[in-house]
C-alpha cells in the first residue's frame, strides 16, 4: 500500500464515521453529540432521544451508508467493464426495471409480494436475466451496452405509457418514489436490505482480480486466462444486488455511482481495484451521508442534492477526457 493510501484510508474512516454521528444528531430536533453516542452506547440520556435515535434516525443513516457504498462500487464496476467514464450502475437498466415494476404496482394495481420494494427488486432482476442471456450469446461488451441501453429506452416508453393512463393519485405516488428517500426503510426491510448489500460488495471483492484485468481491454485479459463470460456475469450481478437492491428500497439515486469512482481516482491516484474498491466504499457512504445531511437540513429531496452534487464532477470528467485525447 502506498503512503498516499495510508493516509486517506484512515481519514476517509473518520469522515465517514463523523458523518454518520453528526446525520444522527442532524434533524427536526436537534440531539447534542453526546447523547448520541450515549444513545447508540446504552449510555445515560433521556429515553424520548434515545427513541428517536435507535427507531427512526439510526435505519436512515445506515440506509445511507450501504446505498452510497453500493452505488458506488457498482458504478466503479460499470465504468472499468464497459471502459467508459459516464458508465454508471443503472446502465444495464436496472433503474428502468426497477421503475417498471414500481409502475405496474403503483399505476397498474398489479401486486408484489414486500410491496414496492417486491417490485422494483423483480423488475431489476427481470433486466439482469436478459442482459446475462444476451451477455452469454454476444463477444462484444460495447454491443451489449448498446443493447442495454435501448432496452432501457425500451422499458422507459412503457413506465411513459402507464403514467399517461394513470390517475392523479397514483401518478404522484410514482413521481415521489422517484425522487428517492432514504427514509421509507423499515426495519425489516433494513434485514432484507442490509444482507443483499453485503453479498454485492463481497462479490465485488471478488472480482478485484478480473476488473484489474479487464483495465487493460478483454483481448489482454483473454491471453491472461480470464473467462470473460463467468467474470462477466459475476460483475452483472453485483452490480443488480447493489443498484438494484438501493433502488428497489430507496428509488433511484442519481449521480452517486456515476461521480464517486472519479473522485476516488482523483484522490487515491491509483488505478488499482485493490485500492479503488475499499477507497469507493469509504467515500460513497460519507458522500450519501453528507447528502443526506443537506437534504434534512433545506428539505429537499435526495436525489435533488446528489444531482447538484454530482453534475460538476460529471462535467469536470467530460472536459478533462476532451483535453487529454484532444
Amino acid at each position: 500500500m502506498s503512503s498516499r493510501s495510508a493516509i486517506l484510508f484512515p481519514v476517509l474512516t473518520v469522515i465517514m464515521v463523523s458523518l454518520f454521528l453528526l446525520d444522527l444528531a442532524v434533524g427536526a430536533v436537534s440531539v447534542p453529540l453526546n447523547d448520541v453516542w450515549c444513545a447508540l452506547t446504552g449510555g445515560d440520556c433521556p429515553q424520548t432521544t434515545a427513541k428517536i435515535i435507535l427507531n427512526i434516525r439510526l435505519i436512515k443513516a445506515v440506509v445511507a451508508l450501504l446505498a452510497g457504498a453500493a452505488l458506488s462500487v457498482s458504478g466503479l464496476q460499470m465504468q472499468t467493464l464497459f471502459r467508459n467514464p459516464l458508465a454508471g450502475p443503472y446502465v444495464l437498466g436496472i433503474s428502468s426495471g426497477a421503475s417498471l415494476g414500481v409502475a405496474l404496482m403503483v399505476l397498474a394495481g398489479v401486486s408484489f409480494p414486500l410491496g414496492i420494494a417486491g417490485a422494483a427488486w423483480l423488475g431489476a432482476a427481470f433486466v439482469l436475466v436478459v442482459i446475462v442471456a444476451v451477455g452469454h450469446r454476444i463477444k462484444d461488451i460495447m454491443v451489449i451496452l448498446i443493447l442495454g441501453m435501448m432496452f432501457s429506452s425500451g422499458v422507459g416508453a412503457i413506465v411513459q405509457i402507464l403514467q399517461y393512463l394513470s390517475k392523479e393519485e397514483s401518478l404522484k405516488a410514482f413521481v415521489i418514489w422517484t425522487m428517492g428517500s432514504l427514509g421509507d426503510v423499515t426495519s425489516q426491510q433494513l434485514a432484507i436490505l442490509m444482507p443483499s448489500v453485503v453479498v454485492g460488495l463481497l462479490l465485488a471483492v471478488w472480482t478485484i482480480k478480473p476488473l484489474n484485468l479487464l483495465l487493460f481491454g478483454e483481448e489482454y485479459a483473454l491471453t491472461m486466462g480470464l473467462n470473460i463470460r463467468h467474470s462477466r456475469t459475476l460483475l452483472f450481478l453485483s452490480t443488480t444486488l447493489l443498484a438494484g437492491t438501493v433502488t428497489a428500497f430507496c428509488g433511484p439515486i442519481g449521480f452517486i455511482g456515476l461521480a464517486m469512482p472519479h473522485v476516488t481516482r482523483a484522490l487515491f491516484r491509483n488505478g488499482d481495484h485493490r485500492v479503488l474498491v475499499p477507497g469507493t466504499v469509504l467515500l460513497g457512504a460519507a458522500v450519501l451521508l453528507l447528502c443526506d445531511l443537506v437534504s434534512k437540513i433545506f428539505t429537499l429531496p435526495i436525489n435533488a442534492i446528489t444531482a447538484l452534487l454530482g453534475i460538476p464532477i460529471v462535467v469536470w470528467v467530460v472536459l478533462r477526457n476532451k483535453s487529454v485525447t484532444s
